[in-house]
C-alpha cells in the first residue's frame, strides 16, 4: 500500500481544483486512499470546478482486494463505505466535476470515473472495464446504481457488465460512456480536462442548483449514497499539497 503522504496531490489551476492520485501503482481503492480523496474533495471550497486525475498507467484498478484479504473482517465495510461516501461527496459538490481518465479504469475505479459530470479519456491507451463478471464478484448496490444512471443505453451497459468488454476510448465515446478521447499522453488528458473544467466554471452556475440537479437527474444513485457523504473524512490522512 502506498504511504499516506504520497497518495494524492492537490493544486489549483486557475479556477480548477485538480486532484491527482500519485505513483505508478494500480491506485487500488482502500480506506486510506479513499479518505485522502475525500479530504481533497472537501478542500475544493472556493474553486469553480474539480478535476480528478491519476499518474501512471492506471486511473484506478478498483477495490484493494489484497487489503481486504488481510484486514480484520470488521473493517471490510470501511472500503465499500469509503467509496460510497466519496461518491456522495462528488454528487453533493457545488461545482462541476471532470474525470481525466489517463489510464485503465476498472471495476470500482471505472464507477468512480463515470460518476463525474464529464469524463475525458486518453485516446491511445487505457480502457474502461467492469471486471466483476470475469472474477465472480457481485456488484455493490451503489456501483450498480452508477451504471444504471450513468450508462443509460441498455446494450452498452450489458456489454460492460455482462460481457466484461474492455472498452478503449474511441469505442467508449461511440457508446456514450465518455465525452471525449484525447490524443497524446497523460499530461494532455489532464490539460484537456482542466480546460473543460475552466469552461464549465466560466458559466458561473449557482452551486446549490448544480447539486440539486444532480440529485434529481440520478435519483437512484443519490438514494443509495446520500446518507454516507457530506461529513468529515476520517482523521489522520490528508492530501499532499
Amino acid at each position: 500500500m502506498e504511504s499516506n503522504k504520497d497518495l494524492c496531490t492537490v493544486e489549483r489551476r486557475g479556477r480548477v481544483h485538480l486532484i491527482t492520485i500519485t505513483g505508478t501503482g494500480e491506485h487500488r481503492l482502500n480506506p486510506d486512499l479513499l479518505a485522502v480523496l475525500r479530504s481533497a474533495v472537501a478542500a475544493s471550497a472556493g474553486a469553480g470546478a474539480l478535476v480528478l486525475a491519476a499518474e501512471g498507467k492506471f486511473f484506478s484498478n478498483g477495490f484493494d482486494q489484497a487489503w481486504a484479504r488481510t484486514a480484520p473482517p470488521h473493517l471490510h465495510g470501511t472500503m465499500d463505505g469509503g467509496l460510497r461516501a466519496l461518491v456522495a461527496d462528488l454528487l453533493a459538490l457545488r461545482m462541476p466535476t471532470v474525470a481525466a481518465v489517463t489510464g485503465h479504469a476498472a471495476a470500482a475505479g471505472c464507477a468512480l470515473a463515470l460518476v463525474h459530470d464529464a469524463v475525458l479519456m486518453r485516446g491511445s491507451r487505457g480502457f474502461l472495464y467492469m471486471s466483476e463478471v470475469d472474477v465472480g464478484i457481485k456488484f455493490v448496490d451503489f456501483v450498480a446504481a452508477v451504471l444504471r444512471d450513468k450508462v443509460p443505453d441498455a446494450a452498452a451497459r450489458r456489454d460492460l457488465v455482462l460481457r466484461g468488454d474492455r472498452v478503449a476510448a474511441p469505442e467508449a465515446v461511440r457508446r456514450g460512456l465518455v465525452d471525449a478521447a484525447i490524443d497524446g499522453g497523460p499530461e494532455d488528458v489532464v490539460a484537456a480536462a482542466v480546460a473543460e473544467a475552466e469552461r464549465l466554471a466560466a458559466r458561473g452556475w449557482d452551486g446549490e442548483a448544480v447539486t440539486e440537479i444532480r440529485k434529481a437527474a440520478w435519483p437512484q444513485l443519490w438514494g443509495q449514497v446520500k446518507d454516507h457523504g457530506a461529513g468529515p473524512a476520517p482523521a489522520g490522512v490528508r492530501p499532499r499539497l
